[in-house]
């Protein structure tokens, strides 16, 4: 299984990482991108089967990066690990396709929860 990491915070990238390996739901592939421009690139190389994305970055935020996802056609599962958790943002994740949504500060226990319902 693959997995992409996106956030500016590579520190934040790091723990994100650490944290879906703790969650023991198997043996992944992590990669990691800063910025959502990135990202693309990175989808586009390696065919995840996640994304998990911050939603302010520079560059191109988490959800215009999700929007560009869609209209390319790709269907790759992207959920949220964000510190800021409106419910505008929520809608709008929701409304462009993302699994999950998670607020910052968030725990192993949260980010298996999450995974749960995205990885098979």
């Amino acid at each position: 299984m693959k997995i992409l990491i996106v956030d500016d915070s590579k520190v934040t990238r790091k723990f994100i990482g650490r944290c879906i390996r703790q969650a023991g739901l198997g043996a992944h592939d992590i990669e990691e991108a800063e910025n959502g421009l990135e990202a693309l690139k990175r989808v586009a190389e390696l065919a995840p089967d996640l994304v998990v994305t911050d939603w302010n970055m520079p560059h191109m935020t988490g959800i215009d990066f999700l929007h560009q996802l869609r209209s390319s056609g790709s269907q790759v599962n992207v959920g949220f690990i964000t510190s800021e958790g409106t419910d505008v943002m929520r809608h709008q994740a929701k409304e462009g396709g993302a699994r999950f949504f998670i607020t910052k500060p968030f725990t192993p226990e949260s980010v298996r929860d999450a995974l749960q319902q995205v990885l098979p």
